[in-house]
């Protein structure tokens, strides 16, 4: 038989009371409030940083910088002969961010992946070599958007 809302009772031991620190000796957690005597995890916000290896100088400090990044690389949504399959005629950059092949506000190249088996006219800004060998084979034309 199914319990009302209201006579839902908690398990016996499930609910503990909360500690009350610093309410006298006889609370046995008077005093220093279980925090032992000084140091830094006695005081407000103690806490040692997770990066703190007692003294010696840090991993993320000891191994040096290292890597590159190129601030003038020119990003592009990739897309695959075998994602424009499903267009026909001509296909432009914004049906194919309007269908969600290629991410909007980064300009498009066509890669080469898969077959095309229709004539299509594609317009995009940048494209590799097979991409063109296979559009160009299938009887189709390409546009570079500049």
């Amino acid at each position: 038989m199914a319990k009302m809302l209201s006579q839902l009772v908690s398990k016996k031991g499930s609910n503990h009371e909360p500690k009350r620190l610093g309410r006298g000796p006889g609370s046995g957690l008077g005093k220093t409030s279980g925090r032992g005597h000084k140091g830094k995890k006695a005081r407000t916000g103690g806490q040692v940083p997770r990066s703190f290896e007692g003294g010696q100088m840090p991993i993320h400090r000891r191994l040096p910088k290292f890597g590159f990044t190129n601030i003038f690389a020119v990003k592009y949504s990739p897309v695959n002969l075998s994602q424009l399959e499903r267009f026909s005629g001509s296909v432009t950059p914004e049906q194919m961010v309007a269908c969600g092949i290629a991410k909007p506000n980064l300009p498009i190249k066509i890669l080469g992946t898969g077959n095309l088996s229709k004539k299509l006219q594609v317009k995009a800004h940048k494209f590799s070599a097979q991409a063109l060998e296979k559009i160009k084979s299938a009887g189709g034309s390409v546009e570079e958007i500049k």
